[in-house]
């Protein structure tokens, strides 16, 4: 299935933003950084940090990870947080260092993991901050990097929500003796993997540049635009038109649409985007995309989420 265009007539005009061409205080406004986090600190802890430092009053994160814990967490600023339920929903992939009370032999270290993979249950230790009830999870992988003596490293990706700390403790029943989670390294946090991480010097070190010497360049590459958020959602393209109405919470109409895929079903939400690249919201389908082909006028869909500022379109509808 591909996408087809339904409209060659939208052209560009002066308003609007290239997502890439934003200022920082455009991606203050809506972005998010993401983060290598250090040993040590709590997420919460980490996120207040670099919103001080920031100068914003909002900022959060998007998957709490244990204070001992390190790896990847998607710091979300301004409107960017209103994505934070999706990001928390991605899967993860992890790295595990273990330590068992006895030596585990191949087999044995073989025979657990297989049970441990698939849909699991996964009941939340009592320290977090989760309410503990018995839940399930699935865990895509769990394999064996390395193994010597009475410590194991593993890999292992799972669903959002998956407690390492309690797969940790569940090899223990098993094999009959404790098993602790001694390291944990978050690899990947839905598309977004540690190499596309910063530390928390490089924000400092960046934010330094920015306010004492002028110098946005190295913050401007720290800062993503929302829009990267929204990747992998499948997604729709209208006229400047659409998405001045979507600002103001009118509906989505057929001569608004500029670009949609095949797969287009009723129901769908999906992330409207205008010709220049710039997400405007989520838009939940009101019509399938054969529908929508064979009609002219009428309504196809509904913000449900809305992104953009009011003002960066002026309202047309007037016109």
């Amino acid at each position: 299935m591909g996408r087809v265009t339904l409209d060659n007539s939208s052209k560009g005009s002066t308003h609007g933003i290239n997502p890439e061409t934003m200022t920082i205080e455009q991606r203050l406004n809506s972005g998010f950084i993401l983060l290598d986090k250090p040993p040590g600190p709590t997420s919460h802890q980490i996120a207040s940090w670099v919103r001080d430092l920031l100068g914003l009053e909002r900022l959060g994160h998007g998957g709490t990870l244990d204070p001992f814990a390190t790896g990847v967490l998607p710091l979300m600023a301004g409107k960017s947080m209103k994505l934070t339920k999706g990001i928390l929903k991605t899967d993860k992939s992890y790295i595990a260092v273990l330590k068992f009370s006895k030596i585990p032999s191949s087999e044995e270290l073989e025979n657990v993991m297989t049970k441990l993979t698939g849909r699991i249950y996964n009941v939340p230790p009592e320290i977090s901050a989760v309410k503990v009830q018995v839940r399930t999870r699935n865990i895509f992988k769990f394999e064996l990097i390395e193994h010597v003596e009475k410590e194991a490293v593993v890999r292992i990706s799972c669903e959002a929500g998956t407690y390492i700390r309690t797969m940790a403790r569940d090899m223990g029943l098993i094999l009959g003796y404790k098993v602790e989670l001694k390291e944990l390294r978050r690899e990947n946090s839905g598309r977004f993997s540690l190499v596309d991480c910063v530390t928390l010097q490089q924000i400092a070190d960046a934010v330094w540049l920015w306010k004492e010497c002028n110098n946005p360049e190295a913050l401007n590459k720290i800062i993503h635009p929302t829009e990267k958020l929204l990747l992998d959602k499948p997604y729709i393209i209208v006229k400047d038109s659409a998405a001045s109405a979507l600002c103001h919470g009118a509906p989505l109409l057929r001569p608004g649409l500029v670009e949609v895929g095949e797969e287009l079903s009723s129901g769908l939400e999906v992330a409207a985007f205008t010709t220049k690249n710039e997400v405007v919201g989520i838009v939940k389908m009101t019509k399938s995309f054969s529908e929508i082909s064979s009609i002219d006028s009428g309504e196809i869909g509904k913000p449900v989420m809305i992104l953009m500022e009011q003002d960066r379109y002026p309202p047309q509808w007037n016109k």
